[in-house]
C-alpha cells in the first residue's frame, strides 16, 4: 500500500468527536411537539368546561337585580357580643315532631306556633294537636305553600284570640279553642298602588283596636327570601290596621326586608328588625312624632328577626347568622359585588346556596338606646339552629325556628 492510499484510508476511518448536539437537538424537537399538544389539550378542556358558564352568564337571565348597598363593618365580638356555647344548655322539645315553628305565644301553659306546612298547632306537656289549618292541602312542598300557607307571626290578642300573620294568606284571628279563623287582611291585596306579596309579623295594641304589621316585600314571597336578602330592595312597608273600620294603611316604606315588629311600652312606637342591613329601626305611629323614623340600633353583629319583649324591660332578637369580625361575613362582601350575586344566582337555586349559609344562632337582649345586657350564642347551631324568634316565659326563653323540626328551651337560671 502507498502512502496516498494509505492517507485516503486512514481520512476515511478518521475517529468522530462524539458530542450531544444531536440528541438535545432531537430531545427539543419532541418536546416542543408534545407541549403543543399538551396546550392544545388543555385549551380544548378548558372551553368545554367554560363554554357553558359563558353560555349562562350570555344567555340566561339572573332572578335578582341586586341594587348596591353598603353596611358599616361589622362590630367586633367582644364585651356583651363575646362569643360563648350558652344557647348549647337548651333542650329540643317536640324535636321531629313540628318543622319551622317560627314564632310562638302562650295562652296561661299553653303554647301555640305555627308550623311550615301550614298548620296552627297548640302544644300541651307533650302533645301537639292541630288548632286549624288556613290554606288547603297539598302542603309541603314549595310550589304548595303559596296556596297552603304558612304562618309566621304570632301574637295573642287582648280577648284571648290568637292573631296570625300567614306569608301568603293574610292576617287572621283565630279562636285558640274551636280553631275558627276569621281573615282579617287579604295576602295579595293592592295598598297603596303595591300588593301585600310577603307578610310576615304582627304586634297588637292593649285595647286590640290597632295592629300593626311587616310586609317585608312586594316583589319577593317568603319562598324566595334569600333572593330577597340578595337583591336588597327597599320595598317593604310597615302598615297599620285599624280594627274597627278595617282600614289598612301604610305607615313606613322603602325598608329593606322589614321582618319583626314590636310596640313599645307607650305604644308610640314599634320596633322593626330591617334584616338586610343588619339595624332595628323605631318607627313612630302615633303621637306628634307620628310618620317618622329613627333607629334604634345600628351595626348588629347579625341580621336580625323577630323582636319580642323580655322580662327585664328590654327585648330580645333572634338572628341565625352572624357578621363575623374578627372574620369574614359573606352577605357583606357581596353587598357591593352585585354582579357577582347574580352570576351566582344563574349557577344555584336558594335550597343549594342556603347549604351554605354560615350557621350561628345568636339572641340577645337589648334596651333603649340599643343597648346589649347579654346574649347566648350556639356557634354552627348544634343545638339551636335557625332561631328566628325568642319568647319568653316563666324564667325560661323558648326559640322559635324558621326551619328547624324543633322548639329549644332554655332555663335562663342555668345560664
Amino acid at each position: 500500500m502507498n502512502d496516498s492510499v494509505g492517507l485516503r484510508f486512514r481520512r476515511l476511518n478518521r475517529g468522530h468527536v462524539i458530542t450531544d448536539e444531536l440528541p438535545e437537538h432531537r430531545h427539543k424537537g419532541s418536546s416542543t411537539y408534545s407541549g403543543r399538544v399538551f396546550q392544545a389539550t388543555l385549551f380544548c378542556l378548558c372551553g368545554f368546561l367554560l363554554l357553558p358558564l359563558l353560555i349562562i352568564i350570555l344567555i340566561l337571565e339572573s332572578p335578582i337585580q341586586p341594587e348596591v348597598f353598603r353596611l358599616k363593618d361589622p362590630p367586633v365580638m367582644r364585651g356583651c357580643w363575646e362569643p360563648n356555647l350558652k344557647l348549647r344548655e337548651a333542650t329540643r322539645l317536640f324535636e321531629d315532631q313540628i318543622l319551622g315553628p317560627e314564632s310562638i305565644v302562650n295562652i296561661g301553659d299553653v303554647f301555640f306556633s305555627g308550623t311550615a306546612d301550614g298548620k296552627i298547632v297548640k302544644l300541651t306537656g307533650r302533645r301537639i294537636t292541630t288548632v286549624t289549618r288556613l290554606g288547603r292541602p297539598p302542603c309541603g312542598s314549595r310550589d304548595d305553600e303559596s296556596t297552603c300557607g304558612r304562618p309566621l307571626g304570632f301574637q295573642v290578642g287582648p280577648n284571648g284570640t290568637l292573631i296570625v300573620a300567614d306569608a301568603y294568606l293574610g292576617l287572621f284571628q283565630v279562636n285558640p279553642n274551636t280553631g275558627e279563623a276569621m281573615r282579617l287582611v287579604a295576602g295579595g291585596q293592592v295598598v297603596s298602588g303595591r300588593k301585600l306579596s310577603f307578610i310576615n309579623d304582627v304586634t297588637v295594641t292593649k285595647d286590640g283596636k290597632k295592629l300593626y304589621f311587616t310586609d317585608s316585600s312586594s316583589r319577593w314571597q317568603r319562598r324566595d327570601f334569600l333572593n330577597l336578602i340578595m337583591e336588597a330592595t327597599a320595598d317593604g312597608r310597615v302598615l297599620e290596621l285599624d280594627m274597627e273600620t278595617r282600614e289598612v294603611l301604610v305607615v313606613m316604606e322603602n325598608l329593606r326586608f322589614p321582618n319583626g315588629i314590636t310596640l313599645l311600652p307607650g305604644e308610640e312606637s314599634v320596633l322593626v328588625a330591617e334584616t338586610t342591613m343588619a339595624r332595628i329601626r323605631r318607627v313612630h305611629v302615633a303621637g306628634l312624632n307620628k310618620g317618622g323614623m329613627d333607629t334604634f340600633v345600628d351595626n348588629l353583629p347579625g341580621f336580625p328577626d323577630n323582636i319580642r319583649p323580655s322580662s327585664g324591660g328590654g327585648f330580645w332578637v333572634a338572628m341565625s347568622t352572624i357578621r363575623p369580625n374578627p372574620g369574614f361575613s359573606v352577605l357583606d362582601f357581596l353587598s357591593q359585588r352585585p354582579w357577582i350575586k347574580k352570576f351566582i344566582f344563574k349557577l344555584f337555586s336558594q335550597d343549594v346556596l342556603m347549604k351554605f349559609v354560615p350557621r350561628y344562632s345568636l339572641v340577645a337582649e337589648l334596651h333603649d338606646g340599643g343597648v346589649c345586657s347579654r346574649s347566648f350564642h350556639d356557634p354552627n347551631g348544634v343545638v339551636a339552629a335557625y332561631v328566628s324568634e325568642v319568647h319568653e316565659h316563666d324564667g325560661s326563653l323558648y326559640l322559635g325556628s324558621f326551619r328547624s323540626p324543633y322548639i329549644a328551651k332554655l332555663d335562663l337560671s342555668q345560664v
